[in-house]
This record gives C-alpha cells, structure tokens and sequence, in this order.
C-alpha cells in the first residue's frame, strides 16, 4: 500500500511539470491550434475525396453541431426560433447545396423535443398546456399517418417518412414545442418580428430576381421542363425569391400583407404599427409580384376574419365597402391593365370558359375521384405530387397535377381521410379563435387576431395550392395556431404583471 502511494505521489510532479511546460511555452498553444486545425483539414478532404462532398460538410459541420446543441439545452425556445428561421432557408439552399437542407428544420424540432424532454423533471414545463382539441387533433391524425404504413399501394416507408413530414409531423412537433416553450409575450413577439423580419428579406430577394435578374443556381432551377412552364407565363417571370416555388411564395407573402396591416391598426406604440404597415405593404407587394392568383385567398379569408372576429361594426363596414371596391374595380373596370401583376389577379377572378387553367383542375379531380371509388384509402402517403414523381414514378397519382392541398390529401388519404383533416383543421381554427376571443389583454388579442387571421387565409389558398404544408408557412401557422391556444396563460402574464404593479406603487 505504502508503494502504491509513492507510485501516486512521484507521478503528479511529473503531471504537473509537463502542465507548466504548456501553460508557460508561448509556441506551444499556436503550435497545437495549427496541428488540430491542418488534421481535421485533412480529414475533410479525405472524406470528400472517398465519400462525396456531402460527407464532408456533416464532418465540417460538427463543432457548430456541438454548438447550437449547446445553445438550445441551455436556452429551449432558441430552437424554436431557430426552426422558424431554417425554414426560409431550407428549399432556397437546396438549389446552392446538393444535401437534403429541408432537414434542417426537422433536426432543429427533433433537438427541441429531446431537450424538452431531458429537462422536463426541472418543472420548467407545464403538460396542462397540451390538453387541448390543436393536439388531440394532430394526434389523431398521427395515427391515420401511421395506418397509411399497411396500405397496399403505399410507395413505401421511406416515401411515408419523407412526405409525411409536411402533412403529419411539422404539425405535430411544432404543436408540442409551441405550447410548452412560449411562456412570456416577448418571446412570441420575438418570433413574430423573426418571421417578418425574414418574409421582408424574401421580398427584397424577389425584386433582386424581378429587376436584377437569376443567378447560375436560379436559373438552373428555372431550366427544369416543370419549373419553366409553370414560372415564366407569356415572356414574364413568376418570381419566387428563395422559397420552394412562386406559389408559396406569393401564399407566404400575402399571408405576411394581411398579418402586418391588422398588426398596423392594433393597439401599439405608433413607431411599432409604421413598422407592422411597412412590412405588409412589402408582404403584398411580394404577392404581386408571384403572380400566384391563388394567394389572393389569404388576404380576402384573412381579412374576412379578422372583421368577424374583431366584432368592430365600424371596421366590418369600412372593410367590407373596401373589398366591394377593390373586386368591382378588378371585375368591372379595365384600370391596371398595363401591369403584369393585375391582369393575372383579375383573370383569377374570372370562370368560365375563359379560365383555362381553372378547368383543367377540375378535370384532374375529376378523374381522382373516378380513380378514388376503386381506391378508397387512397394511394397512401407519399404517392402524389412531387414525392410521387420522386418515389412512385408512372403512377396515375404521380403523373396527375395536384395543385391543391386538400386534393393532394384525398389523393393519398382518401376521401375520407380528407374529411377528416379538414373538420380536425375546422375545429382546431374555431377553438383557437375561442381561446384568443377569451383574453382580456387588448394588445395581446389583437396580435392573436392577426396571427388567427394569417392562418385562415392559409387555409382558405390551400384549396388553390399546396401552401399549408409547405417551408416556411407551415411551422409559422402551427406556431400562430399554439399561440392562440395560449392566449389565457399569457394572459395572465399581464394580469400578474398588474398585480405586482399595484403592490409596488
């Protein structure tokens, strides 16, 4: 024992000497930087050079995965700000990066919840939060999610997972991670200045491809047979900045136009409702400039709602008379028939014989709901659209256009299974409009009521597009959907706020 002991004690001087020796030498600390930084260059370059470019930039990547793992364990609502602000990013940088950037958004959710859920022994969390009709709603439809797996004409489990994604799990996700981290009003308002911060720079993105013109990437994307014919109509182009396409880029912005004029004419410090009218305009002139006649749904259902529910007659009649204006002007006059933009929006107006796009949906559907009596479940999850292209090509749902997003739905729910979204998604909008009717907070009702209002008008266009389930307006309308849910617990914040008030005065 004695030998063991001196064994212990000769070794920590020398421990010690070797210690002192790096701390003291001044070429020692560069010396290591250079060693570490040339070894994981060198790494990298072994792997690009054996296993692809991709492989690379995950092994480049890992100290920021560190990081922002970090980041979020420390601090859970930075997730959820940064999968709002991925969100943007994810479909623009597919066409810079050959990796699947869309992921980015689920790795910041997945990271959430499993923070959420190491940290929940804290007491940070309350569960009462997620007992409502949002969640058992999207739970619901999980499970329809999970039993399209056993559908026989189902293209299989990695298509399931993949589309899957936008039509079951964002929801679900941001639901959870919504209700329980948003515990204060600053931090929704935090993500509310986050996503129109963001939607104002795809504004000015799109004016750079509108008057500056595409870059080598844009164009490329551009070049695709399916891209050109449905992005350049009659020599002009359908601006899409960096999202997926021009027609959730005009649902987005237009969803940003009818949320930033509501926010203008709230109960804010005047410098703040300038600033929410400045970013509406910006929203509405990106709608413009999209092209997408479908979107303008969101400000019409957008704005509709927010008349009923703000329960101002004098409001309900200014708006109603404005928007009787502006269809007479659209339908009945020929002013603005020199702008691109408006000659799209008042033949979106039209029907009939002369809208050629518009009957050529109704034939598709037509023949779906032919296909859909032998198929009643549906060709499952994954086998219409873009991902059935990907995963079922030379299907009939693969081959067939499917612009709208309840129709995508039926195509691989089935009938019945669409119903089903639809009156779970009916529900869920009226219990958020209950919950935010209920708060007492003047300033705090009327930005729900804008947020509520942005996602009817969402799902009013997504009959025109496939908007809902798309980056980056579906996880921003779940987080304004969870936020309305919430009204009552941030209510109280201000009720507290009162009382403590009170009692230091």
């Amino acid at each position: 024992m004695p030998a063991l002991l001196d064994v212990s004690v000769n070794r920590r001087p020398r421990l010690r000497v070797w210690l002192d020796l790096g701390l003291r030498s001044a070429w020692l600390g560069p010396l290591l930087t250079v060693l570490i930084t040339f070894g994981g260059a060198l790494v990298t370059g072994l792997l690009v050079a054996k296993a692809g470019l991709v492989v690379g930039i995950v092994f480049a990547g890992l100290p920021a995965v560190v990081i922002v793992t970090a980041i979020v364990y420390a601090r859970p609502i930075s997730g959820l700000y940064a999968a709002v602000g991925v969100s943007f990013f994810g479909p623009g940088l597919s066409r810079y990066v050959p990796a699947p950037t869309g992921l980015m958004l689920d790795g910041f959710l997945v990271l959430t919840l499993l923070v959420i859920a190491l940290r929940w022994r804290e007491g940070r969390y309350d569960a009462t939060r997620l007992h409502n009709v949002f969640v058992f709603m999207a739970l619901a439809w999980l499970g329809l999610t999970a039993l399209q797996l056993a559908n026989p004409l189902a293209p299989g489990p990695v298509a399931w997972f993949y589309a899957g994604r936008g039509t079951t799990f964002y929801v679900i996700q941001t639901a959870i991670v919504a209700l329980l981290l948003i515990q204060r009003k600053a931090q929704l308002q935090r993500l509310i200045w986050i996503w129109l911060g963001l939607s104002f720079v795809g504004t000015l993105w799109g004016m750079k491809q509108l008057f500056i013109g595409l870059d080598g990437a844009e164009q490329a994307w551009l070049s695709v047979p399916g891209n050109l014919s449905t992005h350049v109509l009659f020599g002009k182009l359908r601006v899409f900045s960096f999202y997926s396409d021009a027609g959730q880029f005009g649902a987005a912005q237009g969803c940003v136009g009818i949320v930033g004029l509501i926010l203008a004419v709230g109960p804010y410090p005047l410098k703040r409702r300038i600033l929410y009218g400045l970013l509406g305009l910006a929203g509405v002139y990106g709608l413009l400039i999209s092209g997408t006649r479908g979107a303008m749904a969101v400000p019409a259902a957008g704005g509709v709602t927010y008349l009923l529910l703000s329960r101002n007659i004098k409001m309900m009649v200014i708006g109603a008379l404005a928007i009787l204006a502006l269809y007479s002007v659209l339908m009945f006059t020929s002013i603005g028939s020199g702008i691109y933009a408006v000659q799209r929006f008042r033949a979106g107006l039209k029907s009939g014989s002369d809208n050629n796009s518009l009957k050529v949906r109704h034939e598709n559907q037509a023949k779906l709901k032919a296909w859909l009596a032998g198929n009643p479940l549906g060709g499952g999850i994954g086998s219409a659209g873009s991902w059935g292209k990907r995963f079922a090509p030379g299907t009939f749902l693969a081959e067939l256009a499917l612009d709208s997003w309840y129709v995508r739905l039926m195509a691989e729910y089935g009938r019945y299974g669409m119903w089903l979204y639809v009156l779970g998604l009916l529900a869920v909008l009226a219990g958020a409009a209950r919950r935010m009717l209920a708060v007492k907070d003047r300033a705090l009702q009327h930005t729900l009521l804008a947020l509520l209002a942005g996602a009817c008008g969402i799902a009013a266009a997504s009959y025109g597009n496939q908007v809902l389930g798309q980056m980056p307006t579906s996880p921003f309308i779940y987080v304004s959907i969870a936020a309305c849910y919430l009204g009552p617990y941030l209510d109280r914040e201000t009720q507290d706020d009162a009382l403590h008030g009170d009692k230091a005065a």
